[in-house]
């Protein structure tokens, strides 16, 4: 059945916008060029996009021949303003953007310990990001993504209780929907980072990849047919629980000791430097090979786990750890995983570093301005 023309204006307008979001500023010649759309069907929709607010002639391009058709169109980015948050255990970084995705302001802070009624590090918290939309010079902010540790109920998209975490942080993403005029959405750090990874960083160029997170924690995100997959339970990734030799015993319900975690977060590495006569501080930028291939060797083990499973091809190391070790421990990491499995696969170091999960909370804050103010 036939497109009604309706739909059919619809889904070119938001062709048209995804076009000058992603490729812009752009001619009208240059759309059609790229929708496929007669020239009518342009004038017309760039007509309406101006009309709706979302888009302007932001210059000229370089024609010789001067006209309607020299016009460049772009996206208004002040239409709505965006911000993310990445929640830490114990900081909070925040950054304010425009709806194209260009940074206004941004800002880092630690927030207390807690007054166990979750007060103080919320009022902190908040007071950070309020600080940094008035920095930005935003009137209101159209929709707002956190990025925390934790698992997200699938059903709810709620932060799930957690021995392991701050009770703010739960107490936090209430606090902002009660007091925003905004979207406000909240998702695992480590998926976050996987977005930004996907969209624009190590794993643009897949379809399939797990993120290893590798930090003061360790946990893992998996895309696969360019979707992010949460699990039934939104538990997919926590690798940190996966059973592994080399550890004192066995992983429980309520704590990753004797998991992969084990061997694999942040104070595991620093005591692996350490044995190995290293400053942990700068073990994983030393080019020391034994600690190198020491470290690559405990990381293989839990990415073989997961290769064997899912067969992604590739594996992004990101975190504190994969940041600092780079394409080093990358590379060393792939040839340890090649002699424990027989599935090809690719490591890659992230491109992202520490910025990763800010990036991905802005894209998903973002993804969601656009699916309410595109037509």
């Amino acid at each position: 059945m036939a497109a009604s023309p309706s739909t059919a204006r619809a889904i070119n307008d938001r062709s048209a916008l995804r076009l000058l979001q992603d490729e812009g500023p752009l001619t009208a010649t240059q759309l059609k060029t790229l929708t496929g759309l007669s020239r009518p069907t342009v004038a017309d929709l760039v007509e309406r996009l101006q009309g709706s607010g979302l888009v302007h002639v932001v210059g000229e391009s370089g024609a010789e021949r001067r006209g309607p058709n020299a016009k460049l169109y772009g996206i208004v980015a002040d239409r709505a303003h965006l911000a993310a948050l990445d929640v830490r255990t114990r900081s909070v970084s925040v950054t304010v953007a425009d709806l194209l995705g260009s940074t206004l302001a941004e800002a880092t802070a630690p927030v207390g310990e807690d007054d166990g009624g979750t007060g103080r590090a919320v009022e902190e918290a908040v007071a950070l990001l309020e600080r940094t939309v008035r920095e930005a010079g935003a009137d209101r902010l159209h929709s707002v993504a956190v990025g925390a540790p934790g698992l997200i109920d699938p059903a709810t998209g709620e932060l799930r209780d957690s021995s392991g975490l701050p009770a703010w942080h739960r107490r936090l993403v209430t606090v902002l929907q009660e007091r925003l005029p905004a979207h406000v959405l909240v998702e695992n750090e480590t998926n976050l980072a996987a977005v930004a990874e996907l969209r624009d960083g190590a794993a643009r160029d897949r379809e399939d990849f797990v993120l290893l997170w590798l930090g003061q924690g360790v946990g893992a995100a998996v895309v696969l047919g360019g979707r992010l997959r949460r699990g039934a339970s939104g538990g997919a990734g926590e690798i940190g629980f996966l059973p592994v030799p080399g550890t004192t015993g066995l992983p429980s319900a309520t704590g990753c000791d004797g998991g992969f975690h084990e061997l694999a977060c942040a104070a595991a590495v620093a005591s692996l430097a350490t044995a190995h006569g290293l400053d942990p501080a700068g073990a994983l930028t030393s080019g020391h090979g034994p600690f190198l291939d020491a470290l690559a060797h405990r990381l293989a083990v839990g990415a073989a786990a997961v290769v064997s499973v899912l067969d992604p091809g590739c594996v992004v190391l990101a975190g504190e750890t994969g940041h600092q070790g780079g394409a080093a421990l990358a590379a060393r990491v792939q040839s340890a995983l090649a002699a424990l499995s027989p599935l090809r696969t690719e490591v890659r170091p992230t491109v992202f570093g520490d910025a990763a999960v800010l990036r991905g909370a802005l894209l998903g804050a973002r993804d969601a301005a656009q699916e309410e103010l595109f037509p």
